[in-house]
């Protein structure tokens, strides 16, 4: 965690997901593994991993388009915040 700028405190936030996001959320939660990093940081998510995720999460193929897009919402606002947190 160090190495992005990162503390146990940094995770100790309480957040309200909403019941129709709750898949799209767990399914974000378990690609915690699969952020593609360079020198600069985390750049966004490796897709390759989404797919697989998404069936073992249980996500429904007929919802894996919206699914994905709340996941690419998600990653958008991550990358916010660990930019902001690597310019402190």
């Amino acid at each position: 965690m160090a190495a992005f700028g990162f503390s146990a405190e940094d995770f100790e936030v309480e957040v309200e997901v909403w019941p129709d996001c709750w898949a799209s959320f767990e399914c974000f939660a378990a690609m915690q593994t699969q952020w593609r990093t360079g020198m600069a940081g985390a750049t966004g998510l490796d897709y390759v991993a989404l797919e697989p995720v998404m069936r073992l999460q249980g996500i429904p193929k007929a919802e894996r388009i919206h699914t994905f897009e709340d996941i690419r919402t998600m990653e958008m606002a991550a990358l916010e915040v660990m930019q902001v947190k690597r310019e402190r």
